[in-house]
C-alpha cells in the first residue's frame, strides 16, 4: 500500500469576537428522529443526529432513480425524447396507486414526461415505465442504482424498487448516503438538476400534478430536492438550497407528519445560513498545492480546486482553519489531467474535518527513457 502524503498547509484565523462555539440547532428540529446537514463547499457537517442509521427512504428513492437515468442520458443510452410503452401489467398494478400520473396500457410516454412525473410529482407509476422501459424489468434497473450506490460508496444504502413502495424493508438508506447523492447529482449533472428539481408542478394531459417540496418557493434559494412519505418510513425530506455561492443539503428522516417535516426542513435550512459563513479559500481552478508523480514525463503535478472552496465558520465567533492536502503518493503515471488525486482536508475548531476533492491540473505521460534517467538522477542528489 503506498503512503499516505499530507502537505500541511498554513492555517488561517477568522477575526471574531469569542473563542468558537458551535450554534445550536434550530428547537423545531428537537422531535425530528434523523438530521442531517451538509455545506458541499466545504464538505462540513453543520448538524448530524443519526446520519449513518439505515431507515427507509419511501420517495426520496427516486433521487437515485433520477440520478440512473441522469448517467444513462449523459452515456447515450437514454434519451429525453425517447418514448417509452406502458406495459399492460404496469398500468393494471399501478394506476392510481399512491401518488400516480395515471398511466393507461399503451401509452407511449417521452423520458423527459417521465422524469418530470417522478421528479415533481412522484409518480410511482412512472418510475416503473422508466425502468421497465429502459432496464427491461425492475429488478434489472435496481441492479443499476446499487451499481451507482457502490460506486459513489454509498455504503448503507440498498435498492429494490425504482419508486420507494414498501417493500418490506429491502430498500434502505442513510441521511449520509442521501448528501453524497445529492452531491453527486447536482456536481455531476447541473443542467439535468436544475431542469428536473424544485419544480412546484406538472402539466400533464388534462391534470395539474403538483410537488409537496416544502421549500422550494418559500426557503430563499431553495430548489428542490425529494419528499418521501410511508405510513413505515414516516415523513421525509432532502432539501437544497443555494444563496451567494453556498450550496447546503439536508435530509430530515421519520418525521410524524407533514407539518413537523415541513416546519422543520425549512428551519434547518434558514439555520444553515444564518448561523454560518464561508470563509474562502479557493477559486475554481485554482491550484492548492503539488503532487509528487513518479514514472512519469514530469516529477509533479499541480493540484487544483474542482469548485469554489470555503470553510463554514459560526458568525461572529474566532474560528482557527488548519488546511491540509492528502493523497496516496508519489502518485503513478500514467495521470489524466481532470483526475480526482487528492483531497484537501478542512479542520475548523470544534468540528470534525471534512474533505474536498482536488483535481490534476494536467496530463502526465508515463516516462521514455531519457525522463527515467533524468528523474533517477534528480533522486539520487535529492
Amino acid at each position: 500500500m503506498k503512503p499516505i502524503l499530507p502537505i500541511v498547509l498554513a492555517a488561517a484565523l477568522l477575526t471574531g469576537t469569542a473563542s468558537a462555539r458551535l450554534p445550536a440547532p434550530p428547537k423545531e428540529l428537537e422531535s425530528v428522529p434523523v438530521a442531517l446537514l451538509v455545506d458541499l463547499g466545504s464538505g462540513q457537517v453543520l448538524y448530524a443526529r443519526k446520519p449513518k442509521l439505515q431507515f427507509a427512504p419511501a420517495s426520496m428513492t427516486k433521487v437515485m432513480t433520477a440520478y440512473v437515468a441522469f448517467e444513462e442520458l449523459a452515456s447515450g443510452k437514454l434519451s429525453e425524447d425517447q418514448m417509452l410503452v406502458v406495459r399492460p401489467a404496469t398500468s393494471r398494478e399501478w394506476k392510481g396507486k399512491g401518488t400516480s400520473m395515471y398511466l393507461d396500457a399503451g401509452d407511449t410516454v417521452s423520458v423527459r414526461d417521465l422524469l418530470r412525473g417522478i421528479m415533481t410529482a412522484s409518480a410511482n407509476d412512472a418510475s416503473v415505465v422508466l425502468a421497465e422501459g429502459h432496464a427491461g424489468s425492475v429488478s434489472g434497473w435496481s441492479a443499476l442504482m446499487n451499481d451507482a450506490a457502490s460506486r459513489l460508496s454509498m455504503n448503507s444504502s440498498r435498492f429494490n424498487t425504482p419508486s420507494g413502495w414498501p417493500d418490506g424493508g429491502k430498500t434502505y438508506v442513510s441521511a449520509r448516503d442521501l448528501v453524497t447523492l445529492s452531491n453527486a447529482m447536482i456536481s455531476r449533472f447541473p443542467e439535468l438538476y436544475r431542469v428536473y428539481a424544485g419544480n412546484k408542478s406538472f402539466a400533464w394531459r388534462d391534470r395539474v400534478l403538483t410537488s409537496y417540496d416544502p421549500v422550494t418557493g418559500v426557503v430563499a434559494g431553495a430548489d428542490g430536492i425529494k419528499t418521501g412519505y410511508t405510513k413505515e418510513a414516516g415523513y421525509n425530506f432532502l432539501g437544497s438550497a443555494e444563496r451567494d455561492g453556498r450550496r447546503l443539503v439536508m435530509v430530515v428522516g421519520g418525521a410524524r407528519s407533514m407539518d413537523q417535516r415541513d416546519i422543520a426542513s425549512r428551519a434547518f435550512l434558514e439555520w444553515g445560513f444564518a448561523a454560518w459563513q464561508a470563509r474562502p479559500l479557493f477559486r475554481k481552478g485554482e491550484t492548492v498545492a503539488t503532487a509528487k508523480v513518479q514514472q512519469g514525463d514530469a516529477r509533479q503535478v499541480a493540484l487544483i480546486a474542482s469548485k469554489d472552496i470555503h470553510a463554514a465558520v459560526p458568525q461572529d465567533e474566532t474560528s482557527r482553519i488548519s488546511l491540509k492536502v492528502i493523497y496516496p503518493g508519489p502518485l503513478n503515471a500514467p495521470v489524466a489531467m481532470g483526475d480526482e488525486v487528492a483531497e484537501l482536508e478542512i479542520s475548523v475548531d470544534g468540528m470534525a474535518p471534512s474533505r474536498i476533492p482536488l483535481r490534476a491540473a494536467r496530463d502526465i505521460g508515463s516516462a521514455g527513457l531519457m525522463d527515467r534517467l533524468w528523474n533517477g538522477l534528480m533522486n539520487l542528489f535529492a
